[in-house]
């Protein structure tokens, strides 16, 4: 009944808009932008996915033929902060995520991506519509499964479960807000199961994985046992075959996040709905899911943005957090060699490393790290699906909320007041050292809460800093407890 409502709602409000007007005849700039393919213009049932996130962000809509790289030019005309794309699953794969990660930093001529960007789709134009609708109200992550370790202390979460991804067997859980975690060892063929029953229990806000992974399936970790697609639904099987299936991932309906935040493959859709990616958004009701679209080794894009979103809980949506971490890696790649922005990562053909040490090694003018090797890498591979403007936050822990930001714009100017508490931890806002062998220490980092037009350093500060429309990360951010910092910076109006 729920989502029948808000489908009304969406609904009506398109009826009362002309269609696709402009964002000047209705009076109110929009920063919203939902491309969609004529594909999708085609056909009705789509459509009304198109509709219902124009209505639901006063959009402006604009139709592609074969890639939205078409619609380049009117995303240089419309700037918008946020871009969803509505497409059919058999319109996406591999390339297609690369080249929309490219385009959204070819809207002006930074190095930075000018919008923030997700892919609106599903099994059918019914459950793409349902990522819409469950992505309408904000969400606070409260409960969670994984499959891996390192959110074990389940500090943020009321209720989670998880089997490990580090020693054979292992399992635990902490079953509410206020009770201490738990861990037991299991006999390996009930690993598969234990997962299943986790998920089932905890009906998670999010799941979070990372192990072994194609398209077509997701490993338990040590490969005990498989997640495998079928017909649309999820299926939990002891081989890659559905002959030995025990039985299905059961889902309650309830929304929920999914971050395949290290797993090779699973974010490809491969041209195909009969795929993990769509099947999870299908059967498991993800809104957003996360994933890597080639083979994953490097790490820093998924576990940079979980990082991110996991420093200072509460603090970044989802695709905000992904945004920052991609942006901090750019920023990190520039200083090592613009060429590593211009240039195209070797085809991801399973030959692409030793390829891509050379040219790197080129464009350095010596042997690369690994950090650069893998920053390359990850650079434009990790897809996100789900409405990119959807308030979906970790919920707040205050005694890690240690630091105050304060914007103020006056005229040509804009102020940022950091101001620490008498308990700020540095180390904490650096990230806790978190999963530090895929991401070192974090920049400071702030969201601007508005665009702003051609933000600069003002004169006199000399912050290591970078700084674009839409953010600020500050490199050389060794703040004091108790302590106030100001960045100012021209901006034009």
């Amino acid at each position: 009944m729920k989502r029948l409502s808000v489908f009304l709602i969406l609904a009506c409000a398109v009826a009362a808009l002309p269609a696709f007007a402009s964002k000047k005849s209705r009076g109110a700039a929009s920063d919203y932008v939902v491309m969609a393919s004529y594909d999708v213009k085609s056909d009705a049932a789509w459509m009304a996915v198109v509709e219902a996130l124009q209505a639901k962000h006063r959009a402006e809509v604009i139709f592609y033929d074969e890639a939205p790289r078409g619609q380049l030019e009117a995303l240089r005309r419309l700037a918008p902060r946020y871009v969803a794309v509505v497409e059919m699953p058999e319109n996406l794969d591999r390339d297609y995520v690369i080249d929309l990660s490219k385009l959204s930093r070819e809207v002006d001529d930074d190095i930075y991506a000018d919008f923030l960007w997700g892919i609106v789709t599903g099994y059918d134009a019914a459950a793409a519509m349902r990522m819409v609708e469950n992505s309408t109200e904000s969400l606070v992550v409260r409960d969670a499964v994984a499959t891996i370790m390192e959110l074990n202390s389940a500090k943020w979460f009321d209720r989670y479960g998880w089997v490990d991804d580090h020693t054979r067997g292992l399992w635990g859980e902490k079953r509410a807000a206020d009770a201490e975690v738990v861990t037991a060892k299991i006999a390996p063929e009930q690993v598969l199961p234990k997962f299943m029953e986790l998920y089932a229990g905890y009906d998670p806000d999010l799941v979070v994985t990372a192990a072994h992974a194609t398209e077509r399936n997701l490993e338990m970790p040590f490969s005990l046992g498989f997640i495998i697609p079928e017909d649309g639904h999820l299926i939990g099987s002891r081989s890659l075959s559905a002959v030995d299936k025990i039985g299905e991932l059961r889902s309650s309906g309830k929304r929920k996040v999914y971050f395949a935040v290290g797993n090779c493959l699973i974010g490809n859709v491969n041209n195909t709905r009969n795929s993990m990616a769509i099947t999870w958004m299908n059967d498991a009701d993800a809104a957003t899911m996360i994933g890597y679209v080639v083979t994953t080794w490097h790490g820093r894009n998924g576990w940079g943005g979980l990082k991110y979103w996991l420093t200072v809980p509460g603090r970044y949506t989802l695709a905000e957090a992904i945004y920052m971490n991609q942006q901090d890696m750019l920023y990190q790649m520039n200083e090592w060699s613009p060429s590593m922005l211009r240039e195209d990562y070797p085809r991801y053909d399973g030959r692409e490393f030793a390829e891509a040490s050379a040219r790197l090694g080129e464009m350095l003018g010596g042997r690369p790290s690994h950090d650069q090797v893998g920053f390359w890498h990850d650079r434009d591979v990790l897809a996100y699906y789900g409405d990119p403007k959807w308030d979906v936050r970790l919920q707040r822990i205050e005694r890690e909320n240690d630091f105050d930001v304060d914007f103020k714009v006056r005229g040509r100017k804009c102020v940022i007041t950091i101001t620490t508490h008498d308990d700020f931890n540095l180390e904490r806002m650096k990230g806790d050292h978190f999963k530090e062998e895929h991401v070192l220490d974090l920049p400071f980092s702030y969201f601007f809460p508005e665009r702003l037009k051609n933000p600069r350093l003002a004169e006199g500060q000399e912050w290591k800093a970078a700084v674009d429309e839409n953010f600020l990360l500050i490199y050389d951010c060794d703040f004091e407890p108790g302590s106030k910092y100001e960045v100012r910076l021209d901006i034009e109006r």
